[in-house]
């Protein structure tokens, strides 16, 4: 016969997971039932407080760009994003597609009604070079700017060509000078991307 019992760990924890405000349970507080929208949102919530979040609802992600065959340096003030614009958008993990999180993107060029953009990080890779080729990754220092709220120096990935919808970008972060977006291209040019 199959032991129906739940113990009161499992009980908690599953009340927790369907939970809005606390209400007292014995010697725990145990939330009251919520809605399943409220128990989307918290997931979504805790997900992206764990740096990973869902892929959006929009088109499918076809995968990384092999190649940046379109590149021109074309930001125009219109609340659209071009190329030569650093954007925040969602983009999908190497390892996964269906997680990403929200960061910055440089925008180099356009590929079949996707733009092509470079992920941009705040993290130092100056410090773990060694390391981050041995992993396959190269960047490129492009300074601060607007697009960081606290004005921290980026680095550009230059050996990744990710594919954005235009319709999943947040917000436009800046236009990056055209001087330093040729160093840019020249160093995925070297990274053997166009």
């Amino acid at each position: 016969m199959q032991d129906t019992s739940v113990s009161h760990e499992r009980r908690y924890a599953v009340d927790v997971l369907l939970s809005g405000a606390p209400a007292r349970y014995g010697e725990r507080m145990l939330p009251r039932r919520a809605s399943a929208l409220d128990l989307v949102r918290r997931v979504a919530r805790s997900l992206m407080h764990a740096g990973r979040s869902l892929a959006p609802s929009r088109a499918p992600y076809p995968g990384d760009a092999a190649t940046a065959r379109e590149t021109a340096y074309a930001p125009k003030p219109d609340g659209r994003p071009d190329p030569g614009e650093i954007v925040w958008t969602w983009v999908p993990f190497e390892e996964d597609h269906a997680l990403g999180k929200d960061r910055p993107v440089l925008l180099i060029g356009r590929e079949e009604g996707w733009l092509v953009g470079l992920p941009l990080t705040s993290k130092d890779h100056d410090r773990d070079a060694a390391q981050e080729r041995s992993m396959g990754r190269t960047w490129v220092d492009i300074g601060s700017g607007p697009w960081d709220r606290r004005d921290r120096p980026s680095e550009v990935r230059v050996n990744r060509l990710v594919r954005v919808d235009p319709r999943a970008v947040r917000r436009e972060g800046a236009v990056l000078p055209r001087a330093r977006y040729e160093e840019v291209l020249a160093a995925v040019r070297l990274a053997g991307l166009t």
